[in-house]
Formats: structure tokens, C-alpha cells, sequence
């Protein structure tokens, strides 16, 4: 049995730099026309010369694939001249609060102090792609951070706004008040919750931010998904890190799930009865609210098991050493 996907899309994605990009980025681009690429590298993605720069490295390191980098600017005091000139060249502009995640020191601070350059984004029609989460109790973090997603929603009306990796019920419900927010939704947040984490032994792999939460947050998820919400997207949120910064004191957030995120979202909405519904979530939605057409592309997955390697290099993947129902056309 074959399975074919039209231009898949990963709409968050970190394919870091240097080696470990060289490293990761093929399994994204063996499997998706296109990803939105994440700009909190060692020094931020926020300017035009160093995201021109880091898009040659990213088509460099994809190969003969023909996978197209979404590139995202690190959110900061923009001009209009600034964003002018990057708007063909970015799919938004993503913000973190300071802190919040991996490199992202730089983020923001002072959220009073925003408001200029989200009303020049929404004068521009450039998406705000926001990791949401205040720093809060780390359970609570998400649902604290909807009070700054309803400011935003509120004051720019007119501004397209992606709540990035959602990971609550509260989120899912609040996606319903505004039209023009959108959300991505992660391989593992709707596989995982926080007793898979912490439950038993501690898994560093597992660990993410935002981090999982309850069965009945990730219930919430999947009924959203599994149902087809228009306004509703993968993007991975594949956060690859070498061995010596998972397992070690001040374990480092993220799950490297790029190289299962294809094959085993067609085992989930197979397993769901959904698998019509697939597409919807992969590209239908995320090229409507971008209003982005990526170049044509049709992935194939046929139906033979596979087991997931252990190891890649210094990375371990998300289900590593597990066995799964579907798999890449001509994958070895």
C-alpha cells in the first residue's frame, strides 16, 4: 500500500548550523517541499545579509532535494525600511520571550514596548510567529501567555498571528476566538505527555519546551487535529542537540523528530480513522493562512515497517529503536 502527500509542509523548524545542519537538515527535505525555519541561532537571524546568508547554507546542506527554506527574522525595533526590504523574503518574523527556550536571549523583555513594530508587521501583512509562554510555573506558562495573545489579537486586527507549538486545551479553545490566529501543533505534544517525560526514569529526549502537559491537554490536541481545524498545522518543532548537552546536568530542550515526522503522522491519523484529513493538516492549511504556494512536490510513503536507528552521529531521534508502519519510497 502507497500513500502519496502533495508539498508537505514543516512550518517550525530548527536546523541549527555548521555540522549538525549539515547533519540534520536532509532528513527534513527528503520528506517536505518546504519548512519555516527558526532564527534563534548562537547569534539571532536579524538582519537581511545574515538570513541570505544562512538560507545558501540551508540549500547548501539539503543537497539535490528540492526543499525550500521559509526563512523567519528574530523579532527586535524594526524600521519600516528594514521590513520593506525583507518582506519577499520572509514568511514572518518570529518572537521569543527573553529566555524562554534555547538561544533566545535576545528575545523580548518589555512587552509594553513592542507595539511599533508589530503595527509596521501589520501594516506590511507580515506574519508574527510567537513562542508562547511567560515565565511562570512551567505547567502554566502557555496558558498564562493567552492574556498576551488576546492583546495582540485585540489591538492588531489585521495582523496574522501563528501561536507556535501549542501544547494546552486552553490554547485549543482560545484558537477559536480570532480568526486570524493560526497554530502549529508538534509531532511528540500529540504522542507524548508529561509522565513520559518524568514519570519513571527521566527521559532527556523527551524533553522540550513547552514542555508536555496532561493526557487531557494532549486529548485536546488530537481532537482538534485529528478532526480537521482549518487554522490548525504541523510544524515539528525538530530541535536536534549532541549527546553531551541531553545527558548532563541542565539537559537542553528539544526533540530531534525530524527524520520520523512523516512516516509516523501517517500511522497516527491511520490509526484515527483520519487519514483524509492528513493533507489539511501537512499543507491545505498552512499555505491558506501564509498565502504561501511552495513549488510542487509529491511525497510517497509506502506501507512496510521500519525500525528507527538508534543514533544518528551524536543525535538520538524521536521513537529511536522503535518499529513503524510506514515509510519513505525507496528509504533503505
Amino acid at each position: 500500500m502507497e500513500l502519496t502527500v502533495d508539498s508537505p509542509l514543516d512550518l517550525h523548524l530548527h536546523l541549527r548550523e555548521q555540522a549538525m545542519l549539515s547533519l540534520v537538515a536532509p532528513f527534513s527535505a527528503a520528506q517536505f517541499a518546504a519548512g519555516v525555519i527558526m532564527p534563534n541561532l548562537v547569534h539571532p537571524v536579524d538582519n537581511l545579509q545574515r538570513l541570505r546568508s544562512y538560507r545558501q547554507q540551508i540549500i547548501a546542506a539539503c543537497g539535490n532535494q528540492p526543499f525550500t527554506p521559509l526563512m523567519t527574522l528574530f523579532f527586535r525595533d524594526y524600521s519600516r525600511d528594514e521590513l520593506l526590504a525583507a518582506r519577499e523574503e520572509i514568511i514572518g518574523v518570529k518572537l521569543y520571550p527573553a529566555g524562554i527556550t534555547t538561544q533566545s536571549e535576545d528575545g523580548v523583555r518589555d512587552f509594553d514596548r513592542i507595539g511599533d513594530t508589530v503595527a509596521l508587521l501589520e501594516e506590511l501583512d507580515i506574519p508574527l510567529l510567537v513562542h508562547g509562554e511567560t515565565s511562570g510555573f512551567v505547567m502554566d506558562r502557555e496558558r498564562e501567555f493567552l492574556t498576551v495573545y488576546q492583546w495582540l489579537a485585540e489591538t492588531f486586527p489585521r495582523l496574522r498571528i501563528v501561536m507556535e507549538h501549542i501544547t494546552t486545551a486552553a490554547a485549543v479553545a482560545f484558537l477559536e476566538r480570532y480568526d486570524h490566529i493560526a497554530a502549529t501543533v508538534t509531532l511528540h505534544h500529540l504522542m507524548i505527555t508529561l509522565d513520559d517525560v518524568a514519570g519513571g526514569l527521566l527521559q532527556p529526549d523527551l524533553f522540550c519546551k513547552p514542555i508536555a502537559k496532561t493526557p487531557q491537554d494532549r486529548e485536546a490536541l488530537r481532537r482538534a487535529v485529528f478532526s480537521g481545524h482549518p487554522r490548525l498545522c504541523f510544524g515539528s518543532d525538530s530541535a536536534p542537540h549532541p549527546r553531551h548537552t541531553k545527558e548532563c546536568c541542565g539537559c537542553a530542550a528539544g526533540v530531534f523528530s525530524a527524520p520520523v515526522a512523516l512516516p509516523m503522522l501517517v500511522q497516527l491519523f491511520e490509526e484515527n480513522g483520519c487519514l483524509e484529513r492528513l493533507s489539511d493538516f501537512l499543507s491545505a492549511n498552512g499555505r491558506r493562512f501564509y498565502r504561501v504556494e511552495p513549488p510542487p512536490r509529491r511525497v510517497t510513503l509506502e506501507r512496510i515497517p521500519w525500525q528507527v536507528p538508534e543514533q544518528f552521529e551524536t543525535v538520538k531521534p524521536f521513537l529511536h529503536g522503535q518499529t513503524l508502519r510506514w515509510r519513505l519510497k525507496n528509504q533503505q
